[in-house]
């Protein structure tokens, strides 16, 4: 009913989930900063989730934190479950899952994943996750779990359809006040979740993430950011002043820049003067 990514790429852990299911992401996933990450799926058992991140912070590895918790339980067959640790990448399908269902799960130095899903289309929708993860490297740990989450609904994904999306994901340092939770989103009932997860993570990365593709405040960008900035009252002789002003009730301060403007704030400024 489900498929998901499971990912490490550096000291950032995350999960991104979609399924034909109401608010997926109260059920699947789960991440501890500088432990790992996991999700578990098809007659989900929620328990799974602090017992392996659990063993995982132990110092167990991923596969046989996963054969442990497995062994225990005698509803095994019917689960879905991928985790991700430090070092380590595994994922399991029971033989009672239903149809499509399988995963892949690799653990390549920097980066590791496990990816998952039943009920699928077909396993071409695994196989368009792991060309997207591979695909998007270089791109922040999010942007790559909404990448591989976008090519398996576009693949086909849940064969009953959509109806929920989520991701949870946390690095060190990152997100609000710096409590380390670099995305906590979730579309619970939606006629194209994925797309409005999209939309969600692009907002959150504006409110809380780090500035990016700086651009100097200076020559004709200043000129026109200072005019922009008197359209939306905001003229002060001194503009990294008035920009912060703006900022500030925009709910955009987290992304200014000493160096100059953010791109998305900038883009952010366009749309709101026209």
């Amino acid at each position: 009913m489900t498929f998901s990514i499971v990912a490490r790429q550096g000291e950032a852990y995350g999960v991104a989930v979609a399924s034909k299911f109401l608010a997926v992401g109260a059920v699947v996933p789960a991440a501890r900063i500088g432990v790992g990450a996991v999700a578990t799926q098809s007659f989900a058992r929620v328990g799974y989730l602090d017992e392996l991140l659990g063993r995982l912070a132990a110092g167990e590895s991923a596969d046989g934190a996963l054969a442990a918790a497995t062994a225990l339980d005698d509803g095994r067959q019917t689960r879905q479950v991928g985790v991700v640790g430090v070092g380590s990448a595994a994922t399991f399908t029971g033989s009672e899952c239903n149809a499509w269902a399988g995963g892949v799960a690799r653990d390549e130095g920097d980066t590791a994943y496990a990816i998952q899903g039943n009920i699928l289309t077909g396993p071409e929708v695994v196989e368009a996750m792991e060309r997207a993860w591979h695909a998007s490297a270089g791109r922040p740990l999010a942007q790559r779990l909404l990448a591989a989450l976008v090519a398996g609904d576009e693949a086909g994904g849940d064969s009953r359809g959509r109806q929920s999306a989520a991701m949870y994901a946390v690095e060190p340092g990152s997100g609000y006040d710096a409590s380390g939770v670099l995305a906590d989103l979730r579309v619970d009932d939606h006629a194209d979740p994925v797309t409005e997860l999209g939309r969600l993570l692009s907002e959150w990365e504006m409110y809380f993430g780090k500035p990016e593709d700086v651009q100097p405040l200076e020559g004709e960008l200043a000129d026109e950011v200072r005019s922009r900035l008197a359209t939306a009252g905001y003229a002060a002789a001194d503009l990294p002043t008035a920009l912060a002003d703006w900022a500030g009730n925009a709910n955009y301060e987290a992304r200014l820049s000493p160096e100059g403007i953010d791109r998305r704030v900038l883009e952010a400024l366009r749309a709101a003067t026209g």
